[in-house]
């Protein structure tokens, strides 16, 4: 049994910063992708980043070069970096593991989601 526990979000003014935490525990396999989504009121989940295990990373266009993730494979956890926040990233944010075997998607683990507040 794999369990995300995200922390780190809250209420934060236009041009502030956050930075959200998601710790795995449990039996991962070493191949995976953690990342980050986000769901705001009335809209569908959306990609935010990956970090592959490898650690290559991909971000959607509307956080590059704001938002950076980053991984401690040690520790099992990934973190989100925000920069220059703006009130459109509000949003449940929600942290994400998929393993993979086989070259094709194994499992799939979802965080309970921590709530990111910007203020305009």
């Amino acid at each position: 049994q794999v369990q995300l526990v995200e922390s780190g979000g809250g209420l934060v003014e236009t041009g502030g910063s956050l930075r959200l935490s998601c710790a795995a525990s449990g039996s991962i396999y070493s191949i995976n992708a953690m990342g980050w989504y986000r769901q705001s009121p009335g809209s569908q989940r959306e990609w935010v980043a990956t970090i592959a295990s490898g650690g290559s990373t991909s971000y959607a266009d509307s956080v590059k070069g704001r938002f950076t993730i980053f991984r401690d494979n040690a520790k099992n956890t990934v973190y989100l970096q925000m920069n220059s926040l703006k009130p459109e990233d509000t949003a449940v944010y929600y942290c994400n593991l998929k393993t993979f075997r086989g070259g094709a998607l194994s499992y799939e683990y979802w965080g309970q989601g921590t709530q990111v507040t910007v203020s305009s």
